[in-house]
């Protein structure tokens, strides 16, 4: 089990329970999902800048990361309907956990002038009440 995984099911959901005095474990915020995206503004010129970030997001997330396509057309980016423009990997359970782990302890300490991550990068529901 992964170490993030295992503080979150042994400390910080007892807390949380009693913190704001939840009935059932159910009700407890967990982590479902970590999606990563990345867009290639240069994709729909050159195939290779495409390649090279699939194999960056491949080795970033240790998942194939799979190749996103547009949905419609937009003429002032000349870009097309089902033109590549970017990437994408989805993790999930012990994945999303290794990798959140990773992400917080060895990767945004070494970012230099490092501010926080941006509350807007975060997905929220209604069933939090910190938001």
């Amino acid at each position: 089990m992964a170490r993030l995984r295992e503080d979150f099911e042994t400390r910080i959901k007892p807390a949380l329970m009693d913190e704001f005095n939840y009935q059932s474990v159910m009700e407890v915020p967990k982590l479902e999902k970590i999606v990563i995206n990345m867009g290639v503004g240069e994709a729909s010129q050159d195939r290779k800048k495409v390649d090279g970030a699939v194999t960056d997001m491949t080795r970033i997330a240790g998942q194939k990361a799979l190749i996103t396509r547009a949905k419609k057309a937009i003429a002032t980016y000349k870009l097309r309907e089902g033109m590549v423009v970017g990437c994408k990997v989805t993790l999930r359970r012990e994945r999303a956990y290794e990798f959140l782990d990773r992400l917080i302890n060895i990767a945004l300490p070494r970012v230099r002038d490092f501010r926080g991550v941006s509350g807007k990068s975060f997905e929220a529901t209604a069933t939090m009440p910190w938001v």
